[in-house]
């Protein structure tokens, strides 16, 4: 009698890393924040502190280790691993972290488990409270130090993914930066996890490391576990194999179970087909985005964190169109001094070798700078409509000053631009214009190097405010970055990381159209320099639109870049003019995504 075949099962994520691997699949056990709750006599917390003490130094050596090890990688992907783990040795250093769980250990008279996972949860809390959607899965980072703490005070494994056979793909609930980083790319073929988004730490170091990486994967872990049942049962007749035979893809986001032939045959032919494309798109790194009737399209990259400035530059980017400022203020009891700043920027100037750097001033909330500050910026309870980003340098202004004083030092290294979120007024601009005034003359007295000319400074249109009254900023500011992600969350009123309304997000709403289109023409008409910033920027299916409208610098993460050059090369600019001219004027967001679906048809 015939053997019944298991039955092909496939489920949707979120690609964040691109490409197609196919192996078996395999649950690894990562560990989670859980422990028993016990009050300790007073005579017994000086034993507890000791025993959180030696966890931290077991968890602070196996870090150095792996730094070590990371550092022998070559590319990028090295950097990111030696500042996610460098990130991590902070954390356990003399942190708050630490501090706190001592604390509690000290004051509450908890056992060393249950307080470490106290303090490791109201930080983490505290990440994920914020507004700014990077800066919320930075609470990750935070539960994974955590973890690997935990994980030595219950004497667990140190590497989950050295037992795993070579060419496995790894599953788990959650996969943290650090997770990638002990992963080998000679072992583990590519991994899927139930949680995460395409914007965190975790998506971006499996993209340098070049690891297929599917994330938001509802259901994968009960999915697995059903089909590894039925693997034991066959198991069982002599048919042992581990894990549950999956295909892969990091690109569209898929997991398949358990693939049919006709599957495997399928995706085989994509991977032969994903390799020709990257070879084809690497050769346009170093050739100019220009469309065919020759209108120039500035491609540019934004960076979260210092060392993706080698991928950009990889990639062929132009300039870096945003530099996020925000990871200065992770983890910290202090702000970052003028002097800390400074050569973190200067490095990023210098990595560019002569390519403009856009700098943002710090788009946090007050929520993240309480402990620092003091209880004057504490963060409200809606922290995306409250004290954050240029609302909260000017209400502290010495916050703002070092911030300013470092970019003009980098300055002196390379050309950079300055640039504000959150501005909805023109008196914001002003405010900021004379507190770099200030800085320059401070600067200059002191004989400080810094930029030789006062750097551009320019502002994020993300609020429906600041795009209805773009001319009025044009005629303060030197340049406009057009925010997509927030402009269109304020506009519509949609939280997209609430998952009840997350459907509702929509860039193609036609009331996201038409202030885009307001701001690049306020700008267009004051003759500044503009640039759209946002996820769109990075999706092709943009890009005719975009030019169309009159944009003509797009910035994105750099692994986009290569994709949005080639369908530029394939636009004629009058053509894509004419079309977005009738998108814009639909009121019906269906009928605009027909049309940008003709307009993408004509390439």
């Amino acid at each position: 009698m015939a053997e019944k075949r298991a039955e092909e099962r496939v489920l949707q994520g979120i690609g964040v890393s691109p490409g197609v691997a196919e192996g078996p699949l395999i649950a690894v056990d990562l560990g989670g924040l859980q422990a028993s709750v016990r009050r300790v006599k007073a005579k017994e917390t000086a034993e507890e502190v000791a025993r959180l003490e030696a966890a931290l130094e077991t968890a602070r050596r196996q870090l150095k280790a792996a730094r070590l090890r990371g550092r022998r990688r070559k590319g990028p992907a090295a950097e990111e691993i030696g500042m996610v783990l460098e990130a991590h040795l902070q954390m356990l250093s003399s942190s708050r972290l630490v501090r706190g769980a001592r604390a509690r250990i000290e004051q509450d008279r908890l056992n060393a488990e249950a307080a470490l996972i106290r303090e490791i949860e109201a930080l983490a809390q505290g990440f994920e409270a914020m507004a700014d959607g990077y800066l919320a899965e930075r609470a990750e980072d935070v539960r994974e130090v955590g973890r690997r703490v935990l994980r030595t005070l219950q004497g667990g494994a140190t590497n989950p993914f050295q037992t795993l056979q070579e060419g496995a793909l790894a599953a788990a609930g959650a996969v943290s930066p650090a997770d990638v980083a002990q992963m080998n790319p000679q072992r583990v073929a590519g991994f899927a996890a139930a949680l995460g988004g395409a914007q965190g730490h975790t998506a971006i170091l499996a993209r340098s490391l070049g690891l297929p990486a599917v994330l938001g994967a509802v259901g994968l872990m009960e999915a697995l576990a059903e089909a590894a049942r039925d693997r034991e049962e066959a198991a069982a007749k002599g048919r042992d194999s581990p894990g549950v035979p999956a295909i892969l893809d990091g690109a569209e986001g898929v997991v398949v179970l358990n693939p049919s032939d006709e599957t495997r045959r399928r995706y085989r032919e994509r991977r032969a087909r994903l390799a020709r494309e990257a070879r084809k798109l690497e050769r346009l790194r170093d050739r100019p985005a220009e469309t065919r009737d020759g209108v120039r399209i500035a491609l540019q990259a934004n960076l979260d964190l210092p060392m993706e400035a080698a991928a950009a530059l990889e990639n062929g980017a132009e300039g870096v169109g945003l530099f996020r400022t925000e990871f200065l203020y992770m983890n910290v009891d202090r702000p970052p001094d003028e002097e800390e700043q400074t050569a973190v920027l200067s490095d990023v100037v210098e990595a560019m070798a002569g390519r403009t750097v856009t700098i943002r001033t710090m788009d946090v909330g007050g929520e993240k700078l309480t402990r620092a500050l003091g209880p004057d910026v504490a963060g409200g309870e809606n922290p995306a409509l409250g004290l954050r980003a240029i609302r909260l340098s000017l209400k502290a202004p010495k916050l703002l000053e070092v911030q300013l004083a470092a970019i003009l030092r980098a300055g002196a290294r390379g050309p950079v631009r300055i640039l504000l979120p959150m501005i909805t007024t023109p008196g914001e601009v002003r405010r900021v214009r004379e507190a770099l005034k200030k800085v320059r003359r401070r600067l200059t007295r002191q004989g400080v190097p810094q930029a030789e000319d006062v750097p551009p400074l320019g502002v994020m249109i993300e609020t429906p405010g600041a795009a209805l009254s773009a001319d009025a900023l044009a005629q303060v500011s030197d340049f406009f970055a057009i925010g997509t992600n927030d402009l269109t969350m304020y506009t519509l009123a949609v939280d997209r990381a609430d998952e009840q309304v997350a459907a509702l997000y929509n860039p193609l709403h036609p009331a996201v159209l038409r202030l885009i289109e307001f701001s690049v023409q306020a700008a267009l008409r004051a003759r500044l320099p503009v640039s759209v910033c946002g996820e769109v920027a990075g999706d092709p299916r943009f890009s005719g639109l975009l030019a169309g409208l009159g944009v003509r610098d797009l910035s994105m993460s750099a692994p986009a870049i290569p994709r949005v050059k080639q369908r530029v090369l394939t636009l004629d600019s009058a053509a894509c003019a004419q079309r977005a001219r009738a998108i814009v004027d639909s009121p019906d967001s269906g009928r605009i995504a027909s049309l940008l679906d003709d307009l993408n048809g004509l390439g």
